[in-house]
C-alpha cells in the first residue's frame, strides 16, 4: 500500500522543506500536505515511506528525517520509529525521549539549514 500511496520522492521533499525550516509535522499535518485526510492506515503506510527516506538519507551520509513526523499531542514519534534503534534504550515517551528526539531532530535542523 505504502508504495502505490505515496511518492518517495514527494515525501522526501515535504521532509527536507521541514528541516530547512527547523519544524516537525504532526502525522495529520504531514498527511494534509500529501493531500490526504489523517486515518490510521494512512499514517502506517506514511511510516513505512518515512522509512525508505532514510534509508536514503543513510546511503548519502544525510541525517534522518522520520524524526520530523510527531504525534500531535507530545511531539514525539510515534513508537514505530523508536523500535529497533540502536542508540536508544529508553522510554518512548517523557522528559528522556524528548530530549533525544530534540537531539536528532537538531541534526537534521542543522544539516538542511541553508540548503
Amino acid at each position: 500500500m505504502a508504495e502505490g500511496l505515496f511518492d518517495v520522492d514527494e515525501v522526501e521533499a515535504l521532509m527536507r522543506a521541514a528541516a530547512r525550516a527547523g519544524t516537525a509535522l504532526s502525522y495529520s499535518d504531514a498527511l494534509g500536505a500529501l493531500g490526504f485526510a489523517f486515518s490510521r492506515p494512512k499514517m502506517r503506510a506514511l511510516c513505512a515511506v518515512l522509512d525508505r527516506v532514510d534509508e536514503r538519507a543513510a546511503a548519502v551520509g544525510e541525517p534522518e528525517l522520520a524524526v520530523l513526523v510527531v504525534r500531535a499531542s507530545d511531539g514525539l514519534p510515534g513508537q514505530g520509529w523508536w523500535v529497533g534503534r540502536r542508540d536508544w534504550n529508553g522510554l518512548f515517551e517523557g522528559p528522556d525521549a524528548a530530549r533525544f528526539v530534540a537531539e536528532v531532530q537538531g541534526r537534521a535542523f542543522a544539516y538542511w539549514r541553508g540548503r
